[in-house]
């Protein structure tokens, strides 16, 4: 075999290990949202002051969020970890800001942004109008007997 025939082949095998690895993930998207997830693009909320376009589309992952009891998980979507990347409490959960999109931001029309904080830190969640209504309600709700974990920040 020559040289040149060895290295093509070494390419295909390459190729096809990529191939299989998309497909995999993919597969995994599909099979979260038919268990009841939901599509949340989740990033460390970043200081305050930052306005720059590149600040804008820095540290976004998607990912599939899945309500639990009182926890909100939310797992990314590239990633091989099987356990969740993210989770918040509704008890600790207190929303900060609420916006659009920045143009420079590469979410899709109709996407809300939510800057929240809990004792882990900063977090920005992007979500469409549908999945914000439901996270809105999760918050709000409660199990009876529990007070409501639902902060507004002023």
């Amino acid at each position: 075999m020559t040289t040149i025939g060895m290295w093509v082949e070494i390419v295909l095998v390459v190729v096809a290990a990529v191939l299989l690895l998309l497909a995999l993930v993919a597969l995994r998207r599909l099979q979260a949202l038919r268990r009841g997830g939901v599509d949340v693009a989740v990033r460390p909320a970043p200081p305050l002051d930052a306005t720059s376009a590149a600040d804008d589309q820095r540290g976004w992952h998607s990912g599939i969020a899945r309500y639990r009891g009182n926890q909100f998980r939310w797992y990314r979507v590239s990633g091989l970890r099987s356990g969740p990347n993210v989770v918040l409490d509704r008890f600790d959960l207190e929303i900060l800001d609420r916006r659009e999109p920045r143009h420079t931001e590469l979410h899709a029309p109709g996407h809300t942004v939510l800057r929240c904080r809990t004792a882990e830190g900063a977090f920005e969640l992007a979500m469409s109008g549908d999945v914000l209504t439901g996270f809105s309600s999760w918050l709000e709700s409660t199990p009876p007997g529990h007070s409501t974990g639902y902060r507004q920040a002023s």
